[in-house]
């Protein structure tokens, strides 16, 4: 109910840009330019959890952006999910890369899950709506893409926001699970995970390791050689395709050169 109320006040109440603040508008092209003005790439934290994909990001969690997310994730700007799913489809594109083959596997977009006290609390999904909006903008861009919510929490998660790297891994440690029937979905395309943030790549790295417990059982056919060897590759890498694309990370994780001791850590909400 409360989602209801904040999509009918976002079209009857004054807006204005979740970014900056700017009135009457819901983005300014200030604020677009710094949600999308920069091509996708890698990033990665500093530690770098074992079993973390390669993710693809298109912003720093700073400024602007930092205040888009926070506009949609916690105060209900729902009007912005369709600029956050263009740039979170622009990192999906750039994390599968190219179109291979003359029938291409259609991308399954598996959002992070958040927990159920959080979606309560909050009204709505912030992830899921971004995912199905990036998979909308990928669709009309003529790349087959869907959203699989496969993923679920098995157990409680504390709050997030003031643990560091090694807080946040013993936290998510084995929280993930996929749900009954989702290794079926998973076999029918290229899987991507998919996320509003990275900050230590924690919730990332679990999200992957619970796809990668049941990774050989979602080829179907394939030689119980290749299982095991699929299996040991999970094993350390999460799951094959280890792919993931996020629409902002620490500045930190865009930086080449690493060779300060320190590490940079962003305050973040529950997952």
């Amino acid at each position: 109910m409360r989602g209801w109320w904040r999509e009918i006040a976002g079209l009857v109440l004054p807006v204005a840009c979740g970014g900056c603040g700017r009135p009457r508008t819901v983005l300014c092209p200030e604020c677009a330019g710094a949600l999308t003005g920069s091509a996708p790439c890698r990033v990665r934290p500093a530690p770098e959890p074992e079993g973390l994909p390669a993710v693809h990001a298109v912003a720093p969690y700073a400024d602007a952006v930092r205040e888009l997310l926070l506009a949609h994730k916690e105060r209900g700007a729902l009007a912005l999910a369709g600029p956050l799913g263009g740039a979170l489809a622009a990192a999906v594109t750039a994390a599968a890369g190219p179109v291979t083959g003359s029938v291409p596997s259609p991308l399954l977009l598996v959002p992070v899950p958040s927990s159920r006290r959080s979606v309560r609390a909050r009204g709505h999904d912030p992830t899921r709506r971004i995912a199905l909006a990036a998979a909308a903008r990928l669709r009309r861009a003529g790349r087959a893409a869907r959203v699989v919510p496969v993923l679920r929490q098995r157990r409680y998660v504390a709050d997030q926001a003031g643990l560091g790297a090694r807080g946040r891994l013993a936290n998510l440690s084995g929280a993930l699970e996929v749900v009954p029937g989702g290794a079926r979905l998973l076999g029918t395309g290229r899987v991507v995970l998919v996320d509003d943030l990275m900050t230590t790549g924690a919730s990332l790295a679990e999200a992957a390791r619970a796809l990668g417990a049941v990774h050989r059982s979602f080829i179907p056919g394939l030689p119980q050689v290749l299982t095991e060897r699929s299996q040991e590759g999970s094993a350390q890498h999460g799951f094959e395709q280890r792919q993931a694309a996020v629409i902002a990370s620490s500045p930190a994780s865009f930086e080449i050169n690493r060779n300060s001791p320190g590490t940079w850590i962003v305050a973040g909400g529950e997952r």
